[in-house]
Parts: structure tokens; C-alpha cells; sequence
């Protein structure tokens, strides 16, 4: 699993955790929707300042954007 994937369902997981959808998500924290979209589809490549920018609106360290998520059962 690449980096852009781990982030897409890290990011999908800990926005839904939160009970957010991505619009709202997007526009609570100044981001566009589609932007939030192509992140969690693992076509976007945010850069480091954006990274930041989901892990300070998520509330989590930047890393925990980026490991790889748990193994399923």
C-alpha cells in the first residue's frame, strides 16, 4: 500500500470517527470538497502543509495520517 493510500483511509476513517461528511468537513476547516474527495481517493498528493492542515483540523498528530492503518480481522 502506497502513501497516497494510507492517507485515503486514514483520512476517510478519522472524518467519518467524527461523524463528519466531506462537505462538511471541507468547509468547517477552509478546504474545498473535491480536494477532501481526491485525498480519500488516493488521486491528490497534498503537500506537507496540508498534511498539517487535516491533522490539526482531525485533531491528531500528522502521523497518525499517514501509518498504516490496522489489519482486518
Amino acid at each position: 500500500m502506497d502513501v497516497r493510500q494510507r492517507l485515503a483511509l486514514n483520512l476517510r476513517r478519522l472524518r467519518q470517527a467524527r461523524g463528519l461528511g466531506q462537505e462538511k468537513f471541507a468547509l468547517e476547516h477552509g478546504f474545498d470538497r473535491t480536494y477532501i474527495s481526491g485525498i480519500e481517493r488516493g488521486v491528490r498528493n497534498p503537500t506537507i502543509l496540508v498534511l498539517e492542515r487535516l491533522a490539526i483540523a482531525l485533531e491528531v498528530p500528522v502521523e497518525e495520517l499517514l501509518k498504516a492503518p490496522p489489519e482486518r480481522a
